[in-house]
């Protein structure tokens, strides 16, 4: 089974919110995943909060990732943003 990390929308209409999942690659978008990782806001939480939010679990998503587990390019760049791919790629040189 090849397991991909992507992101499966939330939210309302105009204000999307998105999870950080491990799911099966063959399985639709917002269909079944194995873990949530984390979640992104990409407009913030609120009015108050514009800048885009990004929390995820470093621990999981390494656990994951280790296995072979393939992140798609946002959520990449969304574990660069988090320091998760850096510590990845450091346990990955060793």
């Amino acid at each position: 089974m090849a397991v991909k990390l992507r992101l499966v929308r939330m939210g309302k209409k105009k204000q999307p919110t998105y999870r950080v999942v491990a799911a099966d690659s063959r399985s639709p978008r917002d269909g079944r995943f194995l873990e949530i990782l984390g979640t992104y806001a990409p407009r913030g939480r609120s009015g108050a909060e514009p800048d885009a939010v990004i929390t995820i679990d470093n621990a999981k998503a390494l656990k994951w990732l280790s296995q072979g587990a393939q992140p798609t390019e946002r959520v990449e760049r969304l574990l660069r943003a988090s320091g998760a791919w850096d510590e990845f790629q450091a346990a990955k040189a060793k």
